[in-house]
């Protein structure tokens, strides 16, 4: 096998043993590969080992990327999550060839990608990212903000809200780690009690995806543990 498919057999390992620690049914925990800065034949090799779900950062090498194989490699079905910070005035490709954005901070942004939606495409899964440390350097609405927003996204159309999205801010500290995440958790649960039905929880990622899972993530975003040392240009 290559690099990338024993990284990626190593940490599904760690999602089923983090599932059963946890006392969640096996698969309910899904993993997106996150392939920032990494070439498309990166991608190909870890969809030829059976990874499905990616997620990408940065819209110009995201859109290259993915026009790229599924030009070349049309047998391959895969299914693209955009993760990054998103501006409004960058939302149409996001619209037009993505399946997720985990990103949605704010009305506006959602409102883009529902008029920019293509008709012929299912609608665009979306999850509100919410800031759910606190930090001045993050995106994401406050958790004060997370009903009312959700309440103005779940019905545009294009768009099915399904869940939250978080980044917290990094700790070795797991108390702290579990904490961040089932202030999440919580959050999505007073959300459904108001009727409106959320079924994803974006959180976790390689130093904290044991902490996330146990939270209740259904989505965990892992990058260099599958794909190794991110290299950013100068």
């Amino acid at each position: 096998m290559s690099p990338i498919s024993d990284n990626l057999q190593a940490v599904r390992a760690q999602i089923d043993s983090a599932e059963q620690q946890a006392g969640r049914a096996p698969g309910s925990v899904c993993l997106v590969a996150v392939s920032k800065t990494f070439p498309a034949d990166a991608v190909i090799e870890a969809a030829k080992a059976g990874q499905r779900d990616f997620g990408e950062n940065y819209l110009q090498e995201a859109q290259d990327k993915l026009l790229l194989i599924r030009n070349q490699h049309p047998e391959l079905a895969l299914c693209w999550h955009f993760i990054g910070p998103l501006q409004s005035n960058k939302t149409r490709p996001v619209a037009e060839h993505f399946d997720w954005v985990h990103s949605v901070d704010r009305l506006k942004i959602a409102q883009r990608l529902s008029e920019q939606r293509p008709a012929h495409l299912p609608p665009l899964n979306i999850c509100l990212q919410i800031n759910v440390s606190g930090e001045s350097s993050k995106s994401g609405a406050s958790p004060e903000e997370a009903l009312a927003l959700a309440q103005a996204v779940k019905d545009l159309p294009g768009l099915r809200l399904r869940g939250l999205m978080a980044v917290p801010e990094a700790t070795e500290d797991t108390a702290a780690q579990h904490a961040a995440f089932a202030s999440l958790r919580v959050l999505a649960e007073q959300i459904r009690n108001h009727g409106i039905a959320l079924d994803t929880l974006s959180m976790g990622m390689s130093a904290d995806m044991q902490a996330a899972i146990s939270e209740g993530s259904t989505m965990v975003r892992i990058g260099t543990a599958i794909f190794g040392k991110r290299h950013y240009a100068a």
